[in-house]
């Protein structure tokens, strides 16, 4: 009964075996070579820019998929690569759907920042390091199951509010109303005012949940809140009381920001 055991416990690890295995990193290599080839072929120019990100966050949600179907030490990381590359690909496909003339390479936030790119490698490296110092810490796995709980219902109220805004989202905070622009406060937008950044902000944060990362859940928490969704919401907010004027300041009074402790620009 004890051999039968030991048996079946590292039967659901090969396939993380496999795939940091030196086959295994000699077929992704191949894989990659291969398509990567085939999308030269296919595509030209601004197109192949578009179809070779796309086919790497379809890569990599494939990759954490087969991670997170093996019992291992790795498996919430297999959560959080599906969750990152699902993020950063519906991220251009909502924007083509409700606003296809301002879709760009960026659309996707590959290159959203420097802080952001810090802060994702940040992550990685504290897994890392702690899950070969502190493996016991990476078997909370009803915190992690909490972690993506947060980073489904943060991605959908985002996606939501994308689509409730139609052509009037922007990825770019506009400083110029163009005559389409119309002030949205229908749907999810009659609940919080800035209801893509409050998806934003508990998807972030339950990426790090999922990680069971306790040093950039707090990081993460802090870092976002202060230098990049208060600010980002007062320079937003200014502009749409240009652009709307009272319309908005009654808006405003009316609904909450969505984001803890963050009441958007003050004229006091």
């Amino acid at each position: 009964m004890s051999m039968d055991a030991e048996v079946k416990e590292e039967r659901p690890s090969r396939g993380a075996d496999y795939l940091t295995g030196i086959r295994g990193k000699i077929a992704i290599a191949v894989y990659l070579v291969v398509i990567n080839g085939f999308l030269l072929i296919v595509y030209k120019g601004p197109i192949y820019k578009v179809a070779v990100r796309a086919c790497f966050l379809g890569f990599t949600f494939g990759c954490g998929l087969l991670v997170s179907l093996t019992e291992t030490t790795w498996t919430h990381f297999g959560w959080y690569m599906c969750s990152l590359s699902f993020f950063h690909y519906s991220e251009y496909l909502v924007t083509a759907m409700i606003n296809p003339h301002s879709l760009s390479l960026d659309s996707f936030l590959l290159n959203h920042s420097l802080e952001y790119n810090v802060a994702a490698l940040s992550s990685w490296v504290e897994f890392t390091v702690e899950i070969l110092l502190l493996p016991d810490l990476k078997q909370w796995r009803w915190l992690s199951l909490m972690g993506l709980l947060m980073v489904m219902c943060g991605e959908c109220l985002r996606k939501w509010a994308m689509l409730t805004a139609g052509s009037n989202f922007n990825h770019i905070v506009q400083n110029e109303k163009a005559q389409s622009h119309v002030l949205v406060t229908t749907g999810v937008y009659s609940y919080f005012r800035h209801p893509s950044y409050v998806g934003w902000f508990y998807w972030s944060i339950g990426t790090q949940v999922v990680l069971c990362n306790p040093v950039c859940v707090l990081g993460y928490t802090l870092a976002s809140w202060r230098f990049f969704f208060r600010e980002r919401i007062e320079e937003e907010e200014l502009s749409l009381i240009l652009f709307f004027g009272e319309e908005y300041m009654q808006y405003k009074r009316k609904v909450a920001t969505g984001l803890p402790f963050i009441e958007g620009i003050s004229f006091i």
